[in-house]
């Protein structure tokens, strides 16, 4: 099998879980580079057994890389047109260019054809983005979905390391009857709620709410769909979870629900509601699927289904996925 000299940019927590899933999955690699910001270069990481030494990030260090992982942040728009100007596949989990007409955003559940178009640079969706989109493309196969209404209740993972380290830190701080302290987030995380994730817009709906509007939008190449999305920061480590609830053009009842989900790949269905059975972060962290239950037909829309989905947002919703769509080059032939 023919191998692939990988680069990896940004070594935080998505790039150490791309370094861990590229393992995982043995993808076949020949040779591989760690780049990151001079601040982290000289710092080593290992990969199967072997210590790396990360490297500053320079546009001569693209030169012999066949795909590069961005994990996201301003590399992207530094580094990525560059890289591909050497010849390098770049797939970008930063948000820059997911918008842009020219680069797929790809959930390989969901829309792999459109993997055939790109230009050097495929984009991940953003995490909350992916997750829904996998739990709603066999809802869009039976019947076109016009109107989607989700709350979202995202782990501080999402906002890094520093945001996971502050939530552990204030709640020591406020079970100690301490002051908590208060940096990563516009107020305390512990034991709170915060409806409020990146900047709000001039429409009132935050960036990461139009994320989710925009980017599902594009996935599914269906711009009349409706979506309105509430995206709130909750106390958990890991992992993300929201409510779904759709509307379909024809009615789609509970039991096809049910068996639509179980039939999908990517989905693992959990349904079992006189046994407390349901999707939850503390078992769905450090794994790859996308989970679903709690489906019920909705009472506010005749053709209404509602659900929860949660999903490891490191993996499925970043680092999974980028390796995913990696594979799918192979497969495709397209590198």
């Amino acid at each position: 099998m023919r191998q692939y000299n990988i680069a990896i940019v940004g070594t935080g927590a998505v790039g150490s879980t791309l370094l861990q899933i590229l393992e995982e999955r043995n993808f076949p690699i020949g040779s591989l580079k760690l780049l990151a910001t001079e601040r982290s270069a000289g710092q080593k990481m290992t990969y199967k057994g072997e210590k790396y030494t990360i490297e500053a990030t320079t546009i001569d260090a693209f030169d012999g890389v066949d795909i590069a992982f961005f994990a996201g942040g301003k590399a992207s728009e530094l580094y990525a047109r560059e890289a591909v100007k050497k010849g390098v596949i770049v797939i970008d989990n930063g948000s820059f260019f997911r918008l842009d007409d020219d680069v797929p955003l790809i959930v390989p559940e969901v829309n792999p054809e459109a993997i055939r178009n790109h230009n050097g640079i495929i984009t991940n969706p953003n995490c909350s983005t992916i997750q829904m989109c996998v739990a709603l493309k066999p809802f869009y196969n039976k019947s076109r979905i016009k109107r989607i209404i989700v709350s979202t209740y995202q782990a501080v993972s999402g906002a890094g390391q520093e945001a996971m380290d502050e939530l552990v830190e204030q709640t020591r701080e406020v079970l100690a009857g301490e002051s908590p302290t208060v940096e990563m987030f516009q107020h305390q995380i512990a034991f709170n709620l915060i409806p409020h994730i990146d900047i709000f817009m001039n429409n009132e709906y935050t960036k990461e709410e139009m994320k989710m509007t925009l980017e599902t939008q594009k996935i599914f190449n269906d711009y009349d769909m409706k979506i309105s999305a509430t995206a709130v920061r909750v106390p958990i480590l890991r992992s993300h979870s929201e409510s779904v609830t759709i509307e379909t053009e024809n009615k789609i009842t509970r039991d096809e629900a049910l068996e639509l989900l179980s039939d999908e790949k990517g989905i693992v269905l959990q349904y079992d509601p006189q046994n407390n059975i349901y999707p939850m972060p503390y078992f769905t962290s450090d794994t790859d699927e996308v989970y679903v239950g709690r489906v019920r037909e909705d009472l506010a829309f005749d053709n209404g289904i509602s659900f929860f989905v949660v999903a490891d947002q490191l993996r499925k919703g970043a680092a999974t996925n980028a390796v995913q769509i990696a594979e799918l080059l192979l497969e495709e032939e397209l590198v």
